[in-house]
């Protein structure tokens, strides 16, 4: 299946998968190491993400771990107008993503930053949709279903308003970790390739999370292992954008599952 998104005006094939890479400006977000506070630090994350083969740097400034209190969008624009600047003056060309729930916070991304993907955890608003409509840029569908069923219901509706609306550019997220129990986290995993019925890119972003450490009897420290393993799992459902904390191992499973998927095409 050919997948391509149109970020200002440049084509992203979507067809070979691409690396998302994490930047979280944030002091509280569930994995330490992920944290970036000062201007050196982000400045080291953004270009180590690009040089370990990542194709897309998102970045957050409200946390959205399990039992966290958003930050008000003050706070928020303020950490990522910080962030921006850093990451725009290192990465002029890039393709930057930036995790927001709140529409404003998306027009300010875009339009003072030259951000090119809106990637949204909350399920979307009208809001939302008429304001990525307005700002012609690629936006991220997540799902906080807890079935593969009731996530094509849901996805279903939103992806018909957003078309509605005029946005033709949509790559959807069955939100692993949103909603979902951890056994109904796995139980998507294994429906993963059921998904594709849409004729849409999925993003799988499960990087470090507690369905891996719970179950391993772990922590988000000691995870990278098991998500390497369910990344590798994923792309081999149709997983088209994985988001990461670890890019580099990212990176490997997708010219590996590629490499395998090259040798079984022949």
């Amino acid at each position: 299946m050919e997948l391509t998104v149109n970020i200002h005006g440049q084509l992203m094939d979507l067809s070979e998968p691409q690396v998302m890479g994490i930047l979280n400006v944030t002091p509280d977000s569930f994995y330490s190491e992920s944290r970036v506070q000062n201007e050196k630090d982000i400045s080291a994350r953004c270009r180590e993400i690009v040089a370990q083969g990542g194709t897309i740097v998102d970045v957050g400034g409200c946390s959205t771990r399990p039992d966290s209190v958003p930050v008000d969008e003050a706070t928020e624009r303020e950490r990522l107008r910080f962030c921006l600047e850093v990451v725009r003056r290192e990465l002029p060309d890039s393709v930057i993503s930036v995790d927001t729930f709140r529409p404003d916070i998306a027009r300010m991304a875009v339009e003072e930053y030259g951000v090119g993907i809106i990637n949204d955890v909350s399920e979307g608003s009208k809001e939302m949709y008429r304001m990525v409509s307005r700002l012609h840029v690629p936006y991220i569908l997540m799902s906080v279903q807890a079935t593969i069923r009731d996530i094509l219901l849901s996805w279903a509706t939103r992806v018909q308003q957003l078309r509605d609306m005029g946005v033709n550019d949509i790559i959807l997220d069955p939100g692993f970790g949103f909603g979902k129990t951890l056994d109904q986290n796995y139980e998507v995993m294994d429906g993963l390739e059921k998904l594709q019925v849409m004729d849409l890119p999925l993003l799988v972003g499960l990087s470090r999370k507690s369905m891996i450490y719970k179950m391993l009897g772990s922590t988000a420290d000691e995870a990278l292992n098991g998500t390497a393993v369910l990344n590798t799992v994923a792309l081999m459902k149709g997983a088209a954008v994985l988001r990461v904390h670890d890019v580099r191992e990212a990176v490997e499973c997708c010219k590996i599952v590629s490499h395998l998927k090259s040798i079984t095409d022949k």
